[in-house]
């Protein structure tokens, strides 16, 4: 059985990780938030969109990060290099793919979804350079996929300070046009992100090129395409490709339905949203350390554990999240003087913030059963209880915000209904399922 120190070691490069990766949202949303109420609100928008596309290659890493846990448990290493570089050619290409496509069908999409014209010009301003950083962006979650799947994490808290401090450093500098640069609002915000995103590509090329505890992998060492192995990963990721894009898509029409409510309502759940992605923080850690040691685990021949490793880790999510559910809960007035200055924009926030403080357990414990279900590489099954979930989410959305509408908050217990079905299905899934049949 892994011990709790050896968990401890893997997850908590990870958890500073996705601490360091959220100050990104945190600083942007509060930057943003003093710029006033249509910058924060279509930057909600144009932030998920993107993160919908993206979540397109993120999913693709996760199949790549699969294969790389399986082979790293069977200690074939130098299988390890080939299933990295043929994954990061593919996903560049795929990256250039999406880039083509924003580039031709960005305003007609907007301009067919957002009802607020103002709304629609900020969002288009954000996207018009945002785009630009898909190429970085699948190439750093592409070397995650690596990281995480040697269980070597450690690089990743580098480079996700790395991240933080640059697109801070340029937030500042960009929006607000400090230090002889022009003054760019929203658009300052997502020039940022995309600089930070290339600055830590290179790192991340420079370190895993020059570290030693690297060169056994043969990360660089490519004979030929391998359009087999290529097709083994598109085969265990596909699923999980589109499972995170119509999952984030489904979140996006979340924030299309309110902004049909009006911008203060939009820009309260971008603070809302930017308070929950920083509480999930460590939930998100550990699935993604069950996600690679399920599969380590039944790499190393040893699927009688996995059950009762994931219920072990359901156990320990509830000792990191209740306390910090506890503090945003009470005080949730602090939390979001961090975003805004607005008496009336804080006073609509707060319901937003003390829902999704109590939604982070239910998430908490959902991601863990569900990375675990990912794990086993029965990629399909995942896909299809996500689908399934999201209709009766998507479906409590549209009648609370759009057929019978309800206060904001009362729209963001949707939350609940995703993770306790997620939860529940996943689980059951685990005890009952086929699972242990699968091979890869």
């Amino acid at each position: 059985m892994l011990s709790a120190k050896n968990i401890f070691n893997i997850t908590y490069p990870v958890v500073l990780t996705l601490v360091v990766q959220n100050i990104i949202n945190v600083t942007d949303t509060a930057f943003l938030g003093r710029v006033g109420e249509v910058a924060l609100g279509a930057s909600a928008i144009g932030g998920v969109y993107f993160l919908a596309i993206y979540m397109l290659g993120f999913g693709f890493s996760q199949g790549a990060q699969i294969i790389i846990g399986r082979r790293n448990g069977e200690k074939n290493y130098t299988q390890i290099g080939s299933v990295f570089i043929n994954g990061m050619l593919f996903i560049i290409a795929l990256a250039f793919l999406f880039l083509a496509l924003s580039l031709v069908w960005n305003e007609a999409i907007m301009r067919y979804l957002v009802s607020s014209p103002d709304i629609f010009e900020a969002s288009l301003e954000y996207l018009d350079w945002r785009m630009w950083g898909f190429v970085f962006a699948f190439m750093n979650v592409m070397f995650r996929g690596l990281f995480v799947g040697v269980t070597n994490t450690s690089v990743l808290t580098t480079s996700a300070l790395l991240t933080a401090l640059t697109n801070v450093a340029l937030d500042y500098v960009l929006i607000f046009g400090k230090w002889g640069f022009p003054e760019m609002g929203i658009a300052g915000a997502a020039l940022a992100s995309v600089i930070a995103e290339g600055v830590t590509t290179v790192y991340l090329f420079y370190y895993s090129f020059r570290h030693h505890d690297f060169q056994k992998y043969e990360l660089y060492k490519l004979k030929a395409l391998n359009f087999k192995l290529i097709v083994q990963m598109l085969e265990l990721s596909v699923f999980i490709m589109f499972q995170y894009f119509i999952s984030v898509s489904t979140w996006f029409l979340f924030f299309i339905f309110i902004e049909r409510m009006g911008e203060r309502p939009l820009a309260a759940t971008n603070i809302g949203r930017s308070l929950y992605v920083l509480l999930m923080v460590p939930g998100s850690a550990l699935a993604t350390t069950v996600n690679t040691l399920v599969s380590n685990l039944i790499g190393a021949g040893r699927k009688a554990e996995v059950v009762p490793f994931i219920t072990r880790m359901m156990g320990y999510v509830l000792l990191m999240v209740v306390p910090l559910m506890l503090i945003t809960f009470l005080f949730p007035e602090a939390f979001a003087r961090i975003y805004t200055n607005d008496a009336g924009l804080i006073e609509a926030s707060v319901p937003v913030m003390k829902v999704v403080s109590v939604a982070m357990i239910f998430c908490a414990l959902g991601n863990i059963v569900f990375n675990g279900v990912s794990g086993t590489g029965n990629t399909k099954t995942a896909f299809l209880i996500e689908f399934g979930t999201l209709f009766f989410y998507l479906s409590y959305v549209y009648y609370t915000a759009i057929l019978n509408p309800q206060p904001v908050a009362v729209v963001w217990m949707s939350e609940f209904v995703y993770w306790t079905l997620i939860g529940l299905i996943g689980y059951l899934y685990l005890l009952k399922g086929n699972w242990q049949k699968k091979e890869l």
